[in-house]
């Protein structure tokens, strides 16, 4: 099931027991940034924001998946400075970042120090059947996002 506001500034993906989430998930963010005028993007500043956006999606609800038992929702909260990317699991443990040189060469393992890397910061919150991994990224300049506060 799917929710979402258009060109509002919350929108909101239902996301238990659908399959193919991770594509799901893309799609729906783009779609997103599309309505709050982030894509097209008019700059390399904002073409940079809006795939730094994607891959950050993807690896929230990837490692929700791999890790969380699946991905309950995304919701994505946007206003003129930062965006907000919530994804939801079943799982209550907060994600462990992977220690350094442990995985060398093998793929996998990243999601967290690309999270450290391309946002602002993030985190995660206890949620009444599981927890909330949640992460803000910056508005790039000139974009002026829809929505009342």
């Amino acid at each position: 099931m799917e929710q979402r506001g258009s060109p509002d500034r919350t929108w909101y993906l239902v996301l238990d027991g659908a399959t193919d989430v991770v594509t799901r998930s893309r799609d729906f963010a783009r779609r997103a940034l599309a309505a709050w005028h982030w894509l097209p993007a008019a700059t390399q500043e904002a073409r940079d924001a809006a795939d730094d956006v994607l891959l950050l999606v993807s690896e929230v609800v990837a490692n929700a998946c791999l890790h969380g038992g699946g991905p309950s929702a995304l919701l994505m909260d946007c206003d003129e400075e930062r965006l907000r990317i919530e994804v939801t699991d079943g799982n209550p443990a907060p994600p462990v970042p992977v220690r350094a040189g442990t995985r060398r060469g093998q793929p996998g393992g990243h999601g967290l120090l690309i999270m450290d890397r391309l946002a602002r910061r993030w985190g995660t919150r206890p949620g009444p059947h599981g927890k909330c991994v949640w992460l803000e990224v910056a508005a790039p300049a000139g974009v002026r996002n829809p929505g009342p506060r």
